[in-house]
Order: C-alpha cells, then sequence, then structure tokens
C-alpha cells in the first residue's frame, strides 16, 4: 500500500514537472500544445474507487492551472476524463477476462492501450480547447488544433510507456 502510495506520488510530481516546466514551453506553430499530466489519470489502477478519480484528477487539474496560469480548464478537463474513464475501459474491453489491474502497455495489448489512450487524450483535448476559447466561432480551427495536439500528446504518452512506466 505504502509503495503504491509512494509510485503514484512520484508520478504525480514528475507529470506535473515535466508538464509545465518543459511542454508548456512547447508550442509548434500555435497548434501542437502537448498535455501528458493526463496519464496520471490513465494509468491509475482500474479499481481505483470513482471518488478518488475524481479528486485526483481535480487536483491534479488544479495543480497544472496553478502554474500554468489559467482559469480552471485543466481541472475541468481532467475532472471530465477521470469521470469518463470506468465507461471508456469497460467499452473497449470486450471481456472481462480482458481487463487488467493496472491498464499500462505493458500490461495489455498494444492496440488496447493506443485506442485507450487515444479515446482519453482526445476527449481531455477538446474539453480543453474548447473551455479555453468558449466559443464555437473558430470550430474548425479549434477541431484542428485538438487533433494536432492530441496525436503529439499521444505519440509522447506511448513513447512514455516504452521508454519510463515499465511496471
Amino acid at each position: 500500500m505504502i509503495g503504491r502510495l509512494i509510485k503514484y506520488g512520484v508520478m504525480f510530481v514528475v507529470l506535473v514537472l515535466m508538464q509545465v516546466l518543459v511542454l508548456n514551453q512547447v508550442q509548434l506553430s500555435g497548434y501542437i500544445n502537448p498535455f501528458i499530466y493526463v496519464l496520471f489519470i490513465m494509468l491509475l489502477p482500474v479499481s481505483t474507487p470513482r471518488y478518488l478519480l475524481l479528486i485526483l484528477g481535480f487536483l491534479i487539474g488544479f495543480v497544472v492551472d496553478i502554474f500554468s496560469n489559467s482559469l480552471g480548464i485543466h481541472a475541468a478537463a481532467t475532472v471530465f476524463i477521470a469521470f469518463v474513464r470506468p465507461f471508456v475501459i469497460s467499452s473497449i474491453s470486450t471481456r472481462e477476462e480482458d481487463r487488467n489491474e493496472y491498464p499500462g502497455l505493458r500490461q495489455n495489448k498494444f492496440s488496447w492501450f493506443l485506442s485507450y489512450t487515444a479515446i482519453m487524450v482526445l476527449l481531455h483535448h477538446f474539453v480543453l480547447f474548447y473551455l479555453e476559447y468558449f466559443t464555437f466561432s473558430h470550430f474548425f480551427l479549434t477541431f484542428l488544433r485538438v487533433l494536432l495536439s492530441s496525436v503529439f500528446s499521444i505519440f509522447i504518452i506511448v513513447l512514455s510507456q516504452f521508454i519510463i512506466f515499465r511496471e
């Protein structure tokens, strides 16, 4: 229990620092902004209670909001993906036996992890960018930004699974 708490605490700190110190400075043409802190919510064990998912989603989003000087949009987007996470996992897992306790790449098939990551990141980025603009006047331009940022974020998340997160 203590080992898990330390592991996820370190993951929280590392992902937030990586996001605010490195990835917030990356903006390619104003359209590509990678956000990998969502990996924290994605890699929590499947048996994590829903209330704890929502609290941790708010907490990591709030911390990123503080360092990014944004007004709660990261918190709202991460709470949203924390809320829909159980539905996403149950919808992409065909049978109960396919579900692993840890939703990482090493414990699951690559295709499962890629679809899980793509759905979660697209949902996060959709909520994040449309809350940031808070208008539908440039719907397709914002949607292009969502798609490009999502592809880049998915690439970094999958790459991190191969390099860093080897459970």
